[in-house]
């Protein structure tokens, strides 16, 4: 009853759901929940601790509270572009991925005003991250006065050297911060929410649970371990002496744990949004957050903590890695590290994105008319590039196809002479198989054709050759690089192991003959939150910020290895989807 004092009334018929099952000390307060490691034992820190010591790594949100705090005192706050900005709109920065901007105003979490070299104006907050050491463009701008200097000048030298030492304690310092931090928020989402929904069978089914929150539990686990190690290395006294490096390579095969997080993550929103349409499931979580003394902080945010933490790791360490010297002792362990979690995080990427692909494959089959054999996704998950060709035969007929190049494999397809916007399965052919020839323009020595804008595909194992025309040399151009790109991705994608599992490929196959032909059923991403109304910059000149919210990508780390086929830009003409 105590423990209903001083709540409101929607407070407190939040907390009447969860009364069974909770914990209530003598003095009202409920039970703390220390971090226990696998041994049973405390850890030798306490929430209250890292609030104190640094307050604005706590929350989502609360960087931005920090960012204000320090622009209303008069310190200039620099940021850094992870990827380029292109825009066409004039209250839009444009920029490139490393170019640094001034931040002068982060009052809309989607949204900030700042500067750079151009202009000033509105720019989206997720593209860029915030420089751990502030200081550097201050101290990088005096520098070629202290070029003039000589050699000889020991007490610059000696400034300097404790600059550096102070630059990379920051980064030390921030490593070690966000992390014990990330441990409390996935200590919530474990004791907060999974702990009281299993309490709840009526309300929720074990599938539910496992869609909603993954394997969260398990990289709980695997980051406990992993902080208990990294404290190890970590130098209290002297923080620029913390050897890191070693820490990450040694769990570096344990991240890859993320993966099966990050691909269940866009499920994820979709079964939590279609259960925040009940009230009484909007009223269960925020006393679950309520019982845990949580952030403010909505569920879903919590759910995207992991996604952007395992896309963290590699700028942290690059940051840290030019703040170590070579001559350090981590130098060497920092260097790996860096393009360990690079490739932890790019691959997670490339297997989330395969993922969303099958599901777009899967659609594109049931739509095709007559499909024969086995199913696309057998052994292809991308699409590398379509279009249409002229297929020539010995004898000289000529056939109009609409061909799709995935990887593994080329499908042709005859559209209805009719309804152009419908295919007819006609065939496919194995890449794995055949050769790209190019075909000079003029007559063919071997089938004695004249032809133009010309390629084969040649069998290495049968006198089988197949000819192609496109209608412009351009087209031709860009089949004969896409063959050359099929044949390096699925290179690739043996080097990286990327595989989709079967139980996934049958799933898109199962939800793309569900939908049926005119919709599209399968992972869908959160919906954006719409920027707040009325919202008074402090440069009132400028009547608003943009009215839409760019996309934002989930991993905002590595820029994909390949880029992406403009297939599905113009998918709704090739194929019948349409209502």
């Amino acid at each position: 009853m105590d423990f209903m004092l001083g709540l409101n009334s929607q407070q407190s018929s939040c907390l009447g759901l969860l009364s069974a099952g909770i914990t209530v000390s003598s003095d009202g307060g409920t039970e703390s929940s220390a971090l226990v490691d696998d041994n049973g034992s405390e850890e030798d820190f306490s929430y209250e601790e890292l609030c104190q010591t640094n307050p604005r790594y706590l929350q989502p949100g609360g960087e931005q509270l920090a960012i204000n705090e320090l622009i209303s005192d008069g310190s200039v706050v620099f940021a850094e572009a992870l990827w380029d900005h292109v825009t066409m709109d004039d209250q839009e920065l444009g920029f490139k991925a490393g170019d640094v901007i001034q931040v002068l105003e982060a009052s809309n979490k989607d949204w900030w005003w700042g500067r750079n070299e151009d202009k000033e104006a509105w720019f989206p907050a997720s593209f860029v991250r915030l420089r751990v050491n502030q200081e550097e463009l201050s101290e990088n701008s005096s520098s070629s006065h202290g070029e003039e200097r000589e050699d000889g000048a020991g007490p610059s030298c000696h400034r300097h050297s404790e600059n550096k030492h102070q630059m990379r304690t920051n980064v030390i310092q921030e490593i070690m911060n966000t992390e014990r931090v990330y441990i409390k928020h996935l200590q919530d989402i474990c004791e907060g929410y999974i702990r009281q929904c299993r309490k709840h069978t009526g309300m929720f089914t074990v599938a539910q649970l496992a869609t909603i929150f993954g394997n969260i539990e398990d990289i709980y686990k695997f980051q406990r371990q992993f902080l208990k190690d990294l404290e190890k290395k970590y130098n209290k006294e002297e923080p620029h002496l913390s050897e890191l490096g070693s820490c990450f390579l040694q769990h570096q095969e344990g991240f890859a744990i993320y993966s099966e997080y990050c691909n269940n993550h866009p499920g994820a929103c979709l079964e939590l949004s279609n259960l925040m349409k009940q009230s009484k499931y909007r009223h269960f979580f925020e006393a679950c957050r309520l019982l845990q003394q949580m952030i403010d902080i909505a569920l879903d945010g919590f759910l995207l903590t992991p996604v952007q933490k395992i896309c963290k790791y590699p700028l942290q360490l690059a940051e840290l890695l030019k703040y170590t010297t070579q001559e350090h002792s981590d130098y060497n362990n920092i260097k790996a590290a860096y393009e360990a979690m690079k490739n932890v995080a790019c691959l997670i990427n490339e297997r989330k994105r395969k993922l969303e692909s099958i599901n777009k494959i899967a659609q594109w089959q049931v739509s095709i008319i007559g499909w024969e054999g086995l199913n696309i996704l057998d052994r292809s998950s991308e699409l590398i590039h379509s279009g249409e060709l002229t297929r020539l035969t010995k004898q000289g007929k000529s056939q109009q196809r609409t061909f799709f190049l995935f990887d593994h494999q080329l499908v042709s397809c005859k559209k209805d002479l009719l309804r152009r916007d419908m295919l007819y399965y006609k065939g496919r052919m194995d890449m794995d198989q055949v050769e790209t020839v190019d075909v000079e323009d003029g007559r063919d020595k071997d089938w004695n054709l004249h032809v133009r804008n010309a390629f084969k595909l040649v069998s290495r194992t049968t006198d089988e050759v197949h000819l192609f025309c496109a209608r412009k040399q351009e087209d031709k151009a860009r089949w004969l690089q896409a063959c050359a790109d099929e044949r390096r991705q699925v290179q690739e994608d043996r080097e990286m192991g990327m595989e989709i599992p079967e139980n996934q490929k049958k799933l898109a196959m199962l939800n793309a003959q569900k939908a049926g032909q005119g919709k599209s059923k399968g992972y869908n991403s959160c919906p954006a939150a719409p920027l707040p109304q009325g919202l008074h910059p402090l440069h009132q000149r400028h009547v608003t910020v943009p009215t839409s919210i760019p996309q934002q990508q989930v991993f905002a780390l590595a820029e994909p290895k390949r880029k992406p086929s403009l297939f599905w830009h113009t998918f709704h003409k090739l194929a019948p989807f349409r209502k």
